[in-house]
């Protein structure tokens, strides 16, 4: 069974060698070195062979006939293949001969077409290399003449189109390395030019801003021009300033401060402003696709020089220029940024110029505030108020928001009006301190006319009376009446400008001038009312004159109305209070005369020295004191001055005069210092009063009807009578009637003057006890002491 199978498996591997490829056959031959019986192939191999051996030889037998048949035939043609290969032969060299001129003319055609193929190879080359070579020379004179933006266009066209098409050449590979590097050094320079530029802008932002405020002054100037003359030929509408979407049309050009304008010019800011740089910075960019770095490169940096911009000197109070630099340099700014917005298609958007400016608007506001609230000085509040509505109006043209500004300008306006108080305060003071309190003299008609410009005197008797002749009222009176016109034409020039209704500038002007009547000059006339110095004759002065101001304020009320344009007796109108400052004015120094008589009286009163202790007159009738005839003396002068006061207040004065004389001679002889009193001098103090009671009915000022005047003493009167006359029964008995004749005596000052009286007698008791008379007459005044404490007891129960 074993020598079967591997018959049969030598047979199978034999077939594959007959079948399979010589390249393939070692797998084959390798299974037959992995058996044991490979001599048994090898020898079943040799006799394959030698049956394919038999075969081919039987096939070539079979064929040899033919064979032969073939080689004879061969033979044959041999001899017949000689002769044509000689006339082959023949013919070739006779051919050779004859086409070797035209090989020559052909050789020399193929070189002729080599070339020509060439020369048309080289042309078409050279189409694609010489827009190359001319591309980059312009690219270099483009660098050189540093027009960077086309230089980035030829870099970007010369890169893409033209060395592609050029091919693989050498200068095409350096240009290609060359080209990043070109782009490289555009870039950076374009952005050095940025940076110079934005560098020269915060250098020169003031004159840019100087320049555009001028300009809007001068449309400002001419808009006034037009709306005062309508429909002049030739003047524009709008001050003929160029505009474009809301601000002014800046041209190109860099910043060229050097030729300065003729002082009588006024230049456009786009004179002064070139853009290319950020118009060139920003093309660069967006060819490069770097547009966002760019345009956050730019706000970044403008936000930080705006913030330089918004930061005031530490001295700008001081003067207006430094307010003008100020605002200069932020107009200067927003001039800028205004045009960058309307020209370069969203480098910066209306999002970030509204952002800027809330940012520059509260910090202007806020260092308006601080800084103008060092100022005291009303010319420079007016001034700044000025600049700042310019500085207000030119940024409006622009677009930008103020009403803000006008806020802070109404809120400043309250300091402006404070500052003013300050300074009338020391104007009003000086011209009281410079009055000399007496009535002006006037010798023609020229002074007269002169004093009632100024003041409006409406006086037909004074203007009939001849000349030299006297006004009533001192200098004080005209001087505070041109002081108030001019504080009203101060308040008017501030509320100048300010967009405010007529009614509004009426109102703010009446309430400063409220402001200024009742507590400016109110303070000043009572400071000079109650200064040391003034006397009675100053006082009486001050009394007419402030009557005659009281008189001019309708004639206050009508100027104002004027200089508005409105009404006096429109809805809601402020009413001027100068009525009552001077009526104030007028009480406080009617008040202070009453108060200066009395002390006057109370220095004569000093001088009084009574003998509380004199006896009786034997048979004369005692003379009024030394002190009381120079008292009398001194109040008839005194009222003989005030002949120019009103009625009313003369008569208030005197009658206070006389009851504080009354008064003070009461205290006299009630003055608990004094112990004892005796009738002698109660008949000299008699004595006196009736001096006193002649003054009265003599009638030193006119108005008191019948015996007003002695009223004043009554008191005084009917306790001397009460003493002199001995009456106790009768005021005893008629005590609290209306028909008592003792009726104004105080049953308590009777009884304190009783007791000083009863203390003499006693004294005069204790030398003279055997005296009938006296111990009699100490013995009644007893009995009267306790009359009159039953009588207060019961009228006190």
């Amino acid at each position: 069974m074993a020598s079967v199978e591997t018959a049969a498996e030598h047979e199978r591997i034999l077939r594959e060698i007959e079948s399979t490829e010589t390249n393939c056959i070692g797998p084959t031959l390798r299974s037959v070195y992995d058996g044991q019986e490979h001599g048994l192939f090898m020898a079943k191999l040799d006799l394959r062979i030698r049956n394919h051996d038999r075969e081919i030889e039987k096939m070539c037998n079979h064929h040899f006939q033919g064979f032969v048949d073939s080689i004879t035939e061969l033979l044959k043609v041999r001899g017949e293949a000689q002769k044509l290969k000689s006339q082959v032969t023949e013919t070739n060299r006779s051919i050779q001969g004859e086409g070797k001129e035209l090989m020559s003319s052909m050789e020399e055609l193929r070189q002729c077409r080599v070339q020509q193929r060439n020369i048309a190879t080289t042309m078409d080359k050279l189409t694609h290399c010489l827009p190359v070579l001319e591309m980059y020379r312009r690219l270099q004179e483009q660098m050189e003449a540093k027009r960077y933006y086309p230089a980035l266009r030829t870099s970007e066209q010369l890169e893409q189109t033209c060395l592609p098409r050029a091919g693989q050449y050498r200068f095409c590979a350096i240009m290609a390395e060359n080209l990043p590097k070109l782009r490289t050094q555009i870039r950076d320079t374009a952005m050095t030019q940025l940076k110079d530029f934005l560098e020269s802008i915060r250098k020169h932002s003031d004159k840019i801003g100087e320049t555009a405020i001028r300009q809007a002054q001068l449309r400002r100037s001419l808009d006034s021009s037009v709306s005062s003359h309508p429909g002049v030929p030739g003047v524009p509408a709008h001050g003929g300033v160029a505009k474009s979407n809301g601000g002014l049309e800046l041209d190109l050009g860099v910043l060229d401060m050097g030729d300065e304008e003729e002082p009588d010019q006024v230049s456009g800011a786009q004179d002064l402003v070139d853009f290319s740089p950020v118009y060139r910075c920003l093309h660069i960019y967006a060819v490069l696709g770097l547009r966002d770095v760019f345009e956050n490169y730019y706000r970044k940096q403008r936000r930080k020089q705006a913030r330089l911009v918004l930061q005031p000197h530490a001295n700008m109070h001081e003067t207006l220029e430094g307010y003008r630099r100020y605002f200069n340099q932020i107009v200067g700014f927003f001039v800028v940024e205004d045009h960058v917005l309307h020209t370069t298609q969203g480098l910066v958007n209306r999002a970030y110029v509204e952002e800027l400016w809330d940012l520059a608007l509260s910090k202007i506001v806020a260092a308006l505030r601080t800084h103008s609230s060092y100022c005291d000085d009303p010319d420079l509040v007016l001034d700044l108020k000025n600049l700042i509505v310019l500085f207000a109006d030119t940024l409006q043209d622009y677009g930008f928001p103020v009403s803000q500004l006008f806020d802070m300008l109404l809120e400043m306006r309250e300091q402006y009006g404070e500052i003013l108080l300050k300074k009338w305060n020391l104007t009003f003071r000086q011209v009281l301190d410079q009055d000399n309190f007496s009535p002006i003299p006037v010798s023609d008609e020229n002074e007269f006319r002169y004093y009632t410009s100024q003041f409006p005197l409406q006086d037909p008797e004074l203007e009939k009376l001849p000349f030299p002749k006297k006004l009533p009222f001192s200098e004080f009176v005209p001087k505070v009446y041109c002081q108030l016109k001019e504080f009203i034409y101060a308040c008017l020039k501030y509320s100048e400008d300010l967009h405010l209704s007529s009614t509004e500038v009426d109102d703010m002007i009446r309430k400063s001038t409220n402001l200024l009547l009742t507590r400016t000059l109110s303070h000043c006339l009572h400071y000079a009312i109650k200064k040391k110095n003034v006397g009675l004759a100053e006082l009486v002065q001050v009394i007419i004159n402030t009557t005659h101001l009281e008189q001019s304020c309708h004639f206050l009320e009508e100027f104002i109305s004027n200089i508005t344009n409105v009404p006096p007796d429109t809805a809601n109108a402020t009413k001027l209070y100068g009525t009552s400052t001077f009526k104030d004015a007028r009480h406080a120094a009617e008040a202070e005369i009453y108060t200066g008589l009395n002390a006057k009286i109370d220095q004569f009163l000093q001088l009084a020295d009574y003998d509380w202790m004199a006896s009786l007159p034997s048979g004369t009738v005692p003379t009024p004191s030394d002190y009381l005839l120079d008292l009398m003396a001194f109040l008839k002068s005194t009222f003989s001055v005030f002949t120019n006061l009103p009625g009313k207040v003369a008569q208030t004065a005197c009658m206070s005069a006389c009851k504080h004389v009354s008064t003070s001679l009461l205290q006299l002889l009630l003055d608990p210092e004094v112990k004892q009193v005796s009738m002698g001098a109660l008949h000299q103090l008699n004595a006196d009063v009736d001096e006193c009671e002649g003054f009265a009915r003599a009638g030193p000022v006119a108005g008191f009807q019948g015996d007003t005047l002695l009223l004043a003493f009554s008191d005084l009167r009917q306790l001397l009578e009460l003493f002199i006359q001995w009456d106790w029964s009768a005021y005893l008995a008629d005590y609290g009637k209306a028909s008592c004749k003792y009726l104004r005596v105080n049953p308590h000052a009777a009884l304190a003057l009783l007791e000083k009286l009863r203390e003499s007698s006693r004294k005069n008791v204790v030398f003279a006890q055997f005296r009938k008379t006296e111990r009699d007459r100490q013995k009644l005044i007893d009995a009267v002491v306790r009359q009159l404490r039953n009588l207060i007891a019961q009228h006190h129960a």
